[in-house]
């Protein structure tokens, strides 16, 4: 490495808003966060997890009265075509 080139690396000392403050290393000396590890969600295990499970359920049941299809109409009758008749057993004569 080179002599010279590096920033100073001093002690630096970080508030948070809850109140917790720690020490550790930085170019910036000391600063605020919003957030640290003592009091965010994650790493208090106080997070809340959102059930995502019967969304489609849900919606189907919200919007099944309020949408009424109409009825397809009637077909008219047409003649089908009649199956093709099955091949016979070929049987070889000797």
């Amino acid at each position: 490495m080179q002599e010279g080139i590096h920033p100073d690396y001093p002690a630096a000392r970080v508030s948070c808003a809850c109140g917790n403050t720690f020490v550790t290393r930085s170019t910036r000396g000391d600063f605020q966060v919003d957030v640290c590890s003592a009091c965010h969600p994650f790493y208090t295990g106080t997070q809340k997890l959102i059930d995502t499970a019967g969304r489609v359920d849900r919606f189907r049941k919200r919007y099944e009265k309020k949408v009424n299809y109409p009825a397809a109409p009637a077909k008219a009758d047409t003649p089908k075509a009649e199956p093709k008749a099955e091949p016979q057993d070929i049987v070889e004569a000797k």
